[in-house]
């Protein structure tokens, strides 16, 4: 594991991490409504499958 070197309030190595929760919650979460947090479970477990190897990506 590597550690953050960057300060408190400046999350610089955190950028990846929160434009993907952004995607998470655009694309799949605000789209559905949820009854069980079994459902929620099963549908964040899909899209994270998803998005690893079916989506399509600009990132380089």
């Amino acid at each position: 594991m590597k550690y953050s070197y960057s300060l408190k309030g400046h999350p610089y190595d955190n950028g990846r991490m929160e434009a993907f929760h952004s995607i998470l919650k655009h694309e799949e979460v605000y789209l559905k409504a949820y009854e069980t947090l079994t459902q929620v479970q099963a549908a964040i477990g899909w899209y994270i499958n998803f998005y690893n190897r079916n989506r399509i990506s600009n990132v380089a």
